[in-house]
């Protein structure tokens, strides 16, 4: 490889003797040097979810997905159960989230999901969405395409400010109201 850097396409090296044999080599030509490729460990993952809201106690939810779960460890079928029972969007689909990316998710859930094997059911993970049971379907190595690594840093960077300006706007909308009160 050493020979190899110095010569320009079209070059024959000397003969090279290596320990399989002797060899010569032409440089044929150079690619561009690429970007380096950054490789994430994506989950692909179902869940059900119990929402808590005014009819839903955050106690009644918890005991709703513990009911779930006991069910789903008894035999029923997670995406079945999932289809009669979660309160997401991804009901229709089994509870069936796709392929999930670093990030993709709140953090409790992502730090749940992670722990589990494929295969392997969580026990309840309460969110700020509700409570969640999560089954781990597999998991894969992918590389991340340079832009879409960019558009990350840019919502995490979007998400870092927005923050802190929502909570003065909230500030502000609350001293304006007490002035007018």
């Amino acid at each position: 490889s050493d020979i190899l850097i110095k010569m320009q396409p079209g070059d024959l090296t000397p003969v090279i003797r290596s320990p399989i044999g002797f060899h010569i080599l032409k440089l044929l030509g150079r690619r561009p040097q690429e970007t380096p490729v950054v490789m994430v460990n994506q989950t692909h993952a179902r869940h059900i979810l119990i929402k808590i809201n005014e009819l839903t106690s955050e106690d009644d939810a918890h005991r709703v997905i513990a009911q779930i779960r006991e069910r789903i460890a008894k035999g029923a079928d997670f995406a079945e159960t999932a289809k009669g029972m979660s309160e997401d969007a991804s009901a229709n689909n089994g509870g069936d989230l796709g392929w999930l990316s670093p990030g993709d998710t709140v953090a409790e859930f992502e730090r749940a999901m992670e722990a589990l094997m494929p295969g392997q059911m969580s026990q309840p993970v309460q969110t700020q969405f509700g409570w969640h049971l999560i089954q781990v379907m597999e998991r894969r190595q992918v590389a991340v395409d340079p832009k879409e690594l960019r558009e990350q840093a840019r919502n995490a960077l979007r998400e870092q400010k927005f923050e802190p300006a929502y909570a003065e706007y909230q500030q502000a909308m609350a001293s304006r109201q007490r002035v007018v009160d």
